[in-house]
């Protein structure tokens, strides 16, 4: 397994093991060395599989960005309202693990610390995966006049700063949100927090 790569899970085993020290230490906190002794391979084995660490990051972060992409398109593909995709696609984001969500904080904090063409092609890759997708769900909404005629950009940077701090849990190993905490967000961003006015 050490450098024949015989192992054929050993790539996931180093991605898994890899998201978990670039939440814990970030990108420039975080050595080659450190994530090979928490998979318990060499440097070399390490070396086999990912070229270098931004490689290795930016591995990591596709593997999450795939995940979270395959949730979008199942919530986009139902055959319900606006609304129901809308709470379909913040429960299923909001109930993944913590380190996968963790993962979509990565991908925004630590763009500076990657040579600019690993930046323009992982920024062109997050959109076109994840917020431009989500952008297609409330744009849809709208255009079938089930959301109100607003801005589908801005609407969609808005539900992305509400869901915000549950990508940033206080500690590895947090449970997802509770439904007491989903449905809240939830009706703020569906209803609104003020009573229509009389």
């Amino acid at each position: 397994m050490e450098e024949t790569a015989a192992n054929r899970n050993l790539p996931d085993q180093i991605l898994a093991a890899a998201l978990s020290l670039f939440i814990a230490h970030g990108y420039h906190g975080l050595s080659m060395r450190l994530i090979a002794e928490a998979v318990g391979v060499s440097k070399a084995a390490l070396y086999y599989h990912f070229q270098d660490k931004e490689q290795l990051f930016l591995a990591v972060l596709d593997s999450q960005l795939a995940h979270f992409e395959t949730l979008i398109d199942r919530s986009s593909a139902e055959e319900h309202s606006a609304r129901q995709r809308i709470r379909h696609l913040v429960s299923e984001i909001l109930s993944q693990p913590v380190e996968m969500r963790a993962a979509i904080r990565l991908a925004s904090q630590e763009m500076a610390h990657l040579s600019e063409p690993a930046r323009a092609a992982f920024n062109r890759s997050y959109h076109a995966r994840f917020i431009d997708k989500i952008q297609a769900v409330l744009e849809a909404g709208i255009d079938q006049g089930q959301l109100r005629p607003v801005d589908p950009g801005v609407a969609t940077w808005a539900l992305l700063g509400i869901l915000y701090p549950y990508f940033f849990p206080a500690q590895a190993g947090e449970a997802p949100p509770a439904r007491d905490v989903i449905e809240p967000l939830l009706l703020i961003f569906l209803d609104g927090i003020a009573w229509p006015e009389v």
